[in-house]
């Protein structure tokens, strides 16, 4: 975070992804942008059906998420971008080598609650399961930080902003 990086603001869906990367992108001065816009109106639609997403839907996606990245190298940027998967986030890599990995991280029943209080998204709460058996953690050797959702925006941003300084 001392030079411009892009930072993918991950998780499952209810995280906070967007909010998160929005305060994010604002702290340190960067654009941000909306991995749900970089959706194609079929995935949208098959989501608002109740229908999860396969990697066949997924990968178009993740390499409209990726160019956003490429073209973000000199000045830095923060997408939100679910990025389940150890080989979705290898893809962003592959369109964006240093992109660092933000994973907001929050108990089943947080994030429950929090997709069941929010209006007007097409994501309902019984994909969430689909979302936690889909989620591969942060490995070791993936540049990044992981988040609790735990307390309010501004602290999440804060500890994000130490952890990713950290890396």
């Amino acid at each position: 975070m001392n030079s411009p990086h892009v930072v993918a603001v991950m998780g499952v869906s209810g995280t906070g992804k967007s909010t998160i990367g929005a305060l994010l992108a604002d702290a340190v001065g960067v654009e941000f942008a909306e991995g749900d816009d970089f959706h194609p109106a079929a995935n949208v639609a098959k989501m608002a059906a109740g229908l999860p997403l396969d990697d066949a839907d997924r990968w178009p996606w993740l390499d409209r998420v990726g160019a956003w990245a490429a073209t973000r190298g000199e000045s830095g940027g923060v997408v939100s971008c679910s990025a389940l998967k150890r080989a979705y986030r290898d893809r962003l890599r592959e369109a964006a080598p240093g992109v660092l990995f933000l994973h907001l991280a929050g108990g089943r029943e947080l994030i429950e609650r929090r997709m069941a209080a929010r209006e007007g998204h097409f994501m309902p709460v019984g994909l969430l399961d689909s979302q936690f058996a889909a989620l591969e953690e942060l490995g070791a050797d993936e540049a990044g930080a992981t988040v609790s959702v735990d307390g309010t925006p501004e602290e999440i941003v804060r500890r994000a902003v130490e952890r990713l300084r950290e890396r």
